[in-house]
């Protein structure tokens, strides 16, 4: 992506804090411009024990286990173009499309969501016909919304709304309710009253403003497309999500690499300079370090951002996402299959329909997904707990997370033995999903502007403009290309 820049007299030392997917991809953006010819002089810290922040992979005699996400959406393609540079194309693998279900447990029974529809949104009304997820009033209320496209696109709001208001003006309150709000917890783990529309599904905004009507939009977008072959939903890795990390670490000069390295203070040094204050190998006991740098790179979590931008700008801190909201994954792997499971990806729980504090809010059919998840004839089956759920289980351990999570996948999918032993993982994410409340498009505008004045600084990372794996890539090198090219045009003093 980069390209040869000019030279100067003196490297600029960059820091990047965070060795996540964001922290690692930037680094590798500096890394193509460095051997390029351009002066810069990169280090990474990260505070843990591993690189790759929630991207995990555990593979165990033929399993594939994801303990973070599991693949990307297709139709963003910056983390395919990565993959295929980093010499990853032919592990690319693709969604078992063609028999592709999602279920709504409702009433103790698995409806599955009709065909041809994204997210909440059907292409074609005559597909929620027989849906029995469906009540008569919903289904009127689906027709009503394509009958008044002119309206919907005359009082669209100029305004942020969240995605509640947006779904209920087009909608109503059971659609909302049955399919929007589970959906959308699997992604943000959030609550749709306070969720941003504008930053969570800025698409169906845009489909809003020139067709009013959103199933009107996508019936124009079908008959655009015509015959030709959709797009796989969801693309990964056929060795898992890790390789992903294993071949951008390859890349990088292991002497630039550093673990265990606690980033605990950053401030302002010389003309335009950092101080950075880090406590080294964290483990054995800590031992602070003072190193200078000409530029920032932050690509750490949302609290630790927090802690470490407020002593710069409070107000700056201020702009930040509020909250987070926590995660807890559990994959279980069986080697034979003595059960059935019903066709397609996986399931969801509404959260507003049980008063368990503890239920889980989405489960996935991995081998059923993606191949080459386990061996033929195997099983693995993946829970979610985000927000509420995922607190609940704060204090609990592994052991007990896997014993509640699979006492509760006995009771929607029916009897499943004991998974075999060791192909169980249980994966925590405390507050690893910051939540883009109402008008936080405005907010992160106003907080460009005053990083910007603070100088020398890049924030990266889930809090800011977007939480999928294609977004954070995108972000990443072109924020490290934006500063290869500031410093390679910057006066030489």
């Amino acid at each position: 992506m980069c390209s040869r820049v000019p030279m100067s007299n003196i490297a600029k030392r960059i820091a990047i804090v965070g060795g996540g997917i964001s922290g690692l991809v930037a680094a590798y953006e500096l890394e193509l411009a460095r051997l390029a010819g351009a002066n810069v002089d990169w280090q990474l810290y990260e505070a843990g024990e591993r690189f790759g922040g929630i991207i995990e992979t555990t593979r165990h005699d033929g399993f594939i286990l994801e303990g973070g996400p599991d693949g990307w959406v297709s139709e963003k393609p910056w983390a395919r173009d990565l993959a295929i540079e980093l010499g990853l194309e032919a592990d690319l693998i693709h969604s078992n499309d063609a028999t592709r279900k999602t279920y709504i447990q409702l009433d103790g029974k698995l409806q599955p969501i009709p065909d041809r529809m994204r997210l909440m949104v059907p292409e074609d009304l005559s597909a929620l016909e027989n849906s029995p997820l469906f009540s008569a009033e919903a289904r009127r209320a689906y027709a009503g919304e394509l009958s008044s496209a002119e309206r919907l696109k005359h009082n669209a709001p100029d305004s942020d709304e969240s995605v509640a208001s947006f779904i209920r003006r087009h909608f109503d309150h059971e659609v909302l309710r049955k399919l929007a709000a589970p959906l959308l917890s699997g992604v943000f783990g959030g609550d749709v009253e306070t969720l941003s529309v504008r930053a969570v599904m800025p698409q169906f905004v845009a489909m809003e403003r020139e067709h009013g009507s959103l199933i009107a939009a996508l019936q124009a977008k079908a008959a655009a497309r015509g015959h030709k072959p959709t797009q796989p939903i969801f693309t990964s890795l056929r060795n898992g999500l890790g390789s992903l990390i294993d071949a951008l670490l390859a890349k990088l000069p292991p002497e630039r690499l550093h673990l265990h390295s606690d980033v605990r203070e950053c401030s302002r040094a010389r003309e335009s300079g950092w101080m950075l204050r880090i406590a080294l190998d964290s483990v054995r006991g800590c031992t602070n370090r003072y190193v200078l740098f000409d530029r920032l790179i932050l690509a750490t979590p949302l609290d630790i951002t927090r802690r470490l931008l407020q002593p710069l700008d409070y107000a700056a801190s201020k702009l930040l996402p509020k909250d987070a909201s926590s995660a807890v994954l559990t994959a279980f792997a069986w080697p034979t299959q003595p059960f059935t499971l019903p066709q397609g990806f996986g399931l969801l729980v509404p959260p507003s329909f049980t008063p368990n504090p503890t239920q889980l809010l989405a489960a996935t059919f991995v081998h059923q997904k993606f191949p080459h998840r386990a061996p033929e004839g195997a099983a693995v089956i993946r829970t979610f707990f985000g927000a509420g759920s995922a607190e609940q289980f704060s204090s609990a351990t592994d052991a007990e997370i896997a014993t509640a999570s699979l006492a509760q996948l006995r009771e929607i999918l029916g009897p499943l033995p004991d998974p075999a032993a060791g192909f169980t993982t249980v994966r925590r994410w405390p507050r690893s999903l910051p939540q883009y409340e109402v008008g936080h498009l405005d907010r992160m505008a106003e907080l460009a502007q005053r990083v910007e004045t603070i100088g020398h600084l890049t924030l990266l990372g889930n809090s800011y403009r977007g939480v999928g794996l294609p977004d954070l890539i995108r972000d990443a090198r072109t924020s490290a290309a934006t500063i290869v090219n500031q410093i390679a045009t910057a006066p030489i003093r």
